[in-house]
Parts: structure tokens; sequence; C-alpha cells
């Protein structure tokens, strides 16, 4: 699944650290999440929409 994690992280500012800090998870899944190699469950990706005002369609898109 293409996701705009990498794009709207750093549009922000934040290291994978400080964002995956402010979602409760670690560096390791945020870097997962921005190469697709890991599909974050449905709480964590409404979290990640409500924490870059964005819904969940915006950032993460079926291929």
């Amino acid at each position: 699944m293409r996701n705009e994690v990498r794009q709207l992280r750093t549009v922000m500012g934040l290291s994978q650290q400080e964002l995956g800090r402010a979602l409760g998870v670690s560096r390791q899944t945020i870097n997962a999440i921005e190469q697709s190699r890991y599909d974050p469950s449905l709480p964590l990706a409404i979290r990640m929409a409500r924490y870059f005002g964005k819904t969940v369609e915006e950032i993460f898109h079926v291929d």
C-alpha cells in the first residue's frame, strides 16, 4: 500500500523518531510504514491521520 507518511513527516520537519514518539510507536515502525514493508493497524492509521490533519484515505492508497 502506497502512503504519504514520509512526505507529510518531512514537511512538518519531524524525524522518524519524533513521529514515532508522538504516535506511540518505534522509529522502526515509522520506517517500515514509509518503506511500505508494514501496513499499520486501523487504530494507528487513524492516529496518523488525526496527527497530520488528513483523512486515512489521503495518507494511504491501495494499489
